[in-house]
């Protein structure tokens, strides 16, 4: 039960973007990046470019391997912070991070009200939710304030702001009883399906990502990190990659199911669809594990490809995901507006596609520039200092 203080991470890589090294683990920020342009691609609706993405293939989507990346980074970075820093020090960047993700929603909030006056749609307003904040924006920005009410597809962030909050104590248990703690986890996920429990919204409904079910992702992240080198074998087993090839290809049967319904059942369509994606439905859970070990069999950290152009565009992307997120989010709605005002045929939506993924590379590219140019000017500034004075 004492402390873990050298944490194995074989499975995942060393090191986050909070602490910059050689070993750095590239699959991961990649696999966010890529993860953010299949969440902006998802978030237009009836956009030709959704089909690039895993949501039209199986049972999952991009947001089980956000959070579970985000568990997995958070992990790593806060477990590096608590051995510089201690736990006074750990606790003090997850809140710094956790208010930077709530200050990041509310101008995230406040952009899409202003995006959406300016557009001048009434339909934009009702499919994104700021209908009610541009007619009653005093009692609206107050319930965002306390994370009740939320545009359309800002909704993970509110999540995050909770998550990093509490990572510290979650963190705590992680390193002292592992096993336990990730048993408790899915014990809450359960009691979340046994008994329905939810997070109210307002002015009605509950928050669309129950964080009460999805923290198990965030959960199963973290725990995958401490826990990595132990349960290595396992996931690149024979009989785990048998499995999860099996559930891929049956929620790939499924998921096209419309297509080809007369070789399924309509009592299983009806069983398992649609897949409650708020309270993260055990479908969805294990298509995402299946992918995970398939992924993570086939594509090593030392692979040739993580260094490809379009594989180090997405890594930017992941290096900078909050402000790459919020600007996917903005993107969703002004490619949605071009193809309500202007057309929604299918070089249109080809053209919004390609022109949101390019836009978010250039910026996240931009973002990684300033940000080397500050490191850069801090190095000459702290040697400049170093310089000892001649009287």
């Amino acid at each position: 039960m004492d402390d873990r203080t050298h944490i194995s991470t074989r499975l995942f890589g060393e090191t986050p973007p909070e602490f910059k090294t050689a070993s750095r683990d590239l699959r991961i920020d990649i696999a966010r990046g890529i993860a953010l342009w299949w969440i902006f691609l998802d978030h237009v609706p009836n956009n030709i470019g959704s089909w690039l993405t895993p949501r039209n293939y199986g049972f999952c989507d991009a947001a089980e391997i956000f959070m579970f990346i985000s568990g997995v980074t958070c992990a790593l970075a806060y477990d590096r912070a608590r051995q510089r820093e201690g736990w006074s020090g750990m606790i003090g960047r997850s809140l710094k991070r956790g208010w930077d993700i709530y200050a990041a929603f509310l101008l995230l909030t406040l952009a899409c009200a202003i995006l959406v006056y300016l557009a001048g749609s009434d339909d934009l307003a009702d499919d994104s939710n700021t209908r009610i904040l541009l007619e009653h924006p005093g009692p609206t920005l107050a319930h965002a304030a306390i994370l009740q009410y939320r545009p359309v597809n800002t909704d993970v962030l509110p999540v995050f702001v909770i998550f990093h909050a509490l990572f510290a104590p979650l963190l705590w248990l992680l390193l002292r009883a592992p096993n336990v703690t990730l048993g408790l986890s899915l014990l809450l996920y359960a009691l979340v399906h046994v008994f329905g429990w939810t997070v109210p919204a307002w002015p009605g409904g509950v928050w669309f990502f129950n964080p009460l079910a999805w923290q198990l992702l965030i959960v199963l992240g973290a725990w995958s990190v401490i826990e990595g080198e132990k349960f290595r074998p396992w996931v690149m087993s024979r009989w785990a990659l048998v499995l999860a090839v099996l559930y891929l290809a049956c929620g790939l049967v499924l998921a096209q199911g419309w297509s080809i319904a007369a070789l399924i059942p309509p009592f299983l369509t009806d069983l398992l669809f649609p897949l409650d994606k708020s309270n993260l439905s055990p479908v969805r859970l294990l298509h995402f594990v299946a992918l995970a070990i398939v992924v993570l069999r086939f594509i090593p950290r030392n692979w040739g490809a993580l260094s490809t152009p379009a594989l180090v565009c997405a890594r930017w992307c992941g290096e900078n995901s909050l402000p790459i997120y919020c600007l996917g989010v903005l993107l969703a709605l002004a490619s949605q507006f071009t193809l309500l005002d202007l057309s929604e045929g299918l070089a249109m939506q080809i053209l919004v596609s390609f022109a949101g993924v390019s836009i978010m590379i250039v910026v996240a590219r931009l973002l990684n520039a300033i940000s080397l140019k500050r490191e850069r000017t801090s190095g000459w500034t702290q040697a400049i200092d170093k310089i000892p004075l001649v009287r």
